[in-house]
């Protein structure tokens, strides 16, 4: 095992004078170990560069001996999968789609963001770990930051190598653009659709290693159970959705880059079968879930309109460079958008926070929006949205220009709604849509159990308690082609001449038991109702109960009432056929499953943590609707473990040397 990854977990008991977590008061909660996050010491701007030279390495003509799974071939997947194939590693990559270009990377729609500086806006380095760590509301690694920054330069290099058609100047420059919480532009793009291009050069670049014979596909396979040999992870269960055959892959590492659990409240930005299950499992079998409860609510996605609607849309973000938010000044006020004069409207983004107007953080421009529709100023048939109005930008600018910058979302809008966003405002609200918290890992993206890493937004690390827009797509590239690519052979160095287990061996069979256990139990249950109905519910009982805002109150009501779910999921669960078949209500049991576990954890570190920061906004934690941070108590990572029906809460302290700690403001 990698010199570096010793000690990584300290004892329960901390040292005198050392870090000290307030205690647990949530009933089914214990407080548990001091994590050590092993980041070098010392500066942390250097911390990556030096990280890297420590690394070890593993010879090429050795690399074709060790074997390691990938799961999910999104950014980070793709990415760290094709660079593996390439050094020469045998590769297995996982991917419940029918081919990796469908990863949900797709969706992602504004840019990338890069430290460049070529706009010759006063952009620098140390801006974007200020605008990171800032964002993130100081509940972040401040050496994670420099890294996303340094390696951010590579990327759009990298990215622009392997065909991504970035957008351009007139003179052939890449051309950049604003996103929330920043003064500067260093948002790379591709018209709307970046998230879309970027994963297509980055599938394109692993189907190259599948054609090479490096990396075996594993399409339309779903995870379902993580082997765990000697407390080290080595490999996977996976099932096939086409056949229904659950069958082994031994190895001897494994990477989770899985996406995000945005999707847990059912009314959500992502893909219907974006899903937490990999993740889960890998807390189930003794890894850590970090910041569990911090949840981005996008400010800009569209908003329900029907009970029966299956999810929401996303509309860029990028989208508040040219719009302009409002709503009528008058409570209740239903006349159409162009019969009320500037004067009856209230520009409330550019009212409140007028430094950053519409391009506040969204974290703030959703509690913002979510504030005005409680009090009665919400817009459209239900009152449940705000305008986003381009009239300005249209007269300022002409169409051409603004068709140019966002017609393939215009066009997405006048599909989804049947209004035309040249004539009309669009009407936006906040919606579930990316999940900061993860699966808690070292530096290196090793998580607590060793051999199992993660990337992308499975991951915690990055963010904090609140994005910043932009970021995700560069984070899933960092982690996928630059970080995992060196850490995963710095742990297999030490593992030279190990065995992964065999077919017939305990772990292995013990993790197919498991995998085929659940599944026969989840047919057995004989119930009348269907996965998607459950589903349904536990989403309205975490936007009531764990939204953009959430209260003491409303979290204990909510944890009652997710339990009670539960239970009656396991007692009137209705899914038809077998498994031995294409079952899509199989696959989507399996996955609510999950989430009615992880739902109530969501909703126990929500109360546990007794402040606001971020997006994590309890109201009994705020000054006149700005979020309060306690930094004196909770400058800390909570990374929850499960024992039996115990939540374990271990810790890993936060600290911040180049960027001063201070109270958010975007004023």
């Amino acid at each position: 095992m990698s010199q570096l990854r010793e000690n990584a977990v300290s004892d329960d008991v901390a040292p005198a004078g050392a870090f000290t977590p307030p205690g647990a008061t949530v009933p089914g909660t214990r407080v548990g170990a001091v994590l050590d996050g092993l980041i070098p010491a010392g500066d942390p701007a250097t911390a990556w560069q030096r990280r890297r030279a420590d690394y070890r390495l593993v010879s090429p003509l050795n690399r074709g001996k060790f074997t390691v799974v990938v799961v999910g071939t999104g950014l980070a997947g793709s990415g760290v999968a094709a660079a593996l194939g390439e050094l020469g590693y045998r590769v297995h990559a996982v991917t419940y789609h029918d081919a990796p270009r469908r990863a949900h990377s797709v969706a992602a729609q504004g840019g990338i963001n890069a430290a460049r500086a070529r706009a010759d806006d006063g952009d620098s380095l140390v801006r974007f770990v200020k605008d990171t760590v800032k964002g993130g509301d100081f509940r972040s690694r401040e050496a994670e930051a420099f890294r996303l920054g340094q390696e951010s330069v590579r990327v759009i290099d990298h990215m622009n190598a392997l065909g991504a058609p970035f957008a351009r100047e007139y003179g052939g420059t890449l051309a950049t653009r604003s996103f929330g919480g920043v003064q500067v532009s260093r948002t790379y793009y591709t018209r709307g659709q970046t998230g879309q291009q970027l994963q297509i050069a980055g599938s394109q670049a692993l189907l190259r290693q599948v054609q090479r014979g490096t990396v075996t596909l594993h399409s339309r396979s779903e995870m379902l159970d993580l082997i765990v040999d000697d407390g080290g992870a080595r490999g996977v269960v996976i099932r096939s959705l086409v056949t229904g055959e659950i069958s082994a892959i031994p190895a001897h590492a494994v990477v989770l880059a899985t996406g995000g659990y945005g999707s847990v409240y059912f009314h959500s930005t992502l893909a219907l079968n974006c899903n937490a299950s990999a993740s889960w499992r890998a807390v189930q079998r003794g890894a850590y879930l970090a910041h569990a409860s911090f949840v981005q609510f996008h400010p800009t996605a569209l908003p329900v309109s029907s009970h029966w609607q299956s999810k929401t849309i996303l509309m860029s973000e990028s989208l508040r460079n040219d719009g302009r938010i409002w709503v009528p000044a008058t409570p209740g006020d239903d006349r159409p958008a162009a019969a009320i004069p500037e004067a009856e409207r209230d520009y409330y983004l550019e009212r409140k926070y007028p430094a950053f107007g519409n391009l506040t953080p969204r974290d703030i421009a959703s509690r913002a929006a979510t504030e005005q529709i409680n009090t009665g100023h919400g817009v459209g048939p239900l009152h449940n949205s705000v305008y986003l109005d381009f009239a300005d930008a249209l007269d300022a600018k002409g169409r051409d220009v603004i068709a140019e910058r966002y017609g393939n979302l215009f066009t997405m809008y006048r599909h989804a709604t049947g209004e035309d966003p040249y004539q009309v405002p669009m009407r936006i609200a906040p919606g579930a849509h990316f999940t900061m918290g993860g699966l808690w890992s070292d530096f290196n993206l090793m998580t607590a159990i060793p051999g199992l890493f993660v990337g992308g937004e499975a991951g915690w690390s990055y963010h904090g308690a609140n994005r910043l827009g932009a970021n995700s797509l560069l984070s899933a590239c960092v982690d996928g082609w630059f970080t995992l690519p060196l850490a995963v052979p710095d742990y297999l160095a030490g593992m030279l001449g190990s065995p992964v287990p065999g077919p017939d061996s305990a772990p292995v069979t013990a993790a197919l038991d498991r995998a085929r256990a659940r599944t026969a139990a989840l047919l057995e249950v004989g119930g009348t109702t269907g996965p998607v109905e459950f589903h349904r519910r536990l989403g309205e009982i975490m936007y009531r109960g764990c939204g953009v805002a959430r209260s003491r109150e409303s979290l204990t009501a909510a944890i009652t009432e997710i339990r009670e779910l539960r239970t009656e999921f396991w007692r009137d669960l209705a899914v038809p056929g077998s498994g031995a078949q294409v079952n899509q209500t199989l696959e989507k049991a399996g996955r609510v499953a999950d989430f009615l576990e992880l739902a109530e954890l969501m909703c126990v570190d929500a109360l546990d943590r007794e402040e606001s920061c971020g997006a994590h906004f309890r109201t009994e934690h705020q000054d006149a609707g700005e979020a309060r941070r306690d930094d004196a108590h909770w400058t800390f990572a909570s990374a929850w473990g499960i024992e039996g029906d115990t939540f374990v809460r271990h810790a890993e302290p936060l600290h911040f040397q180049t960027i001063p700690m201070a109270v958010r403001s975007y004023k």
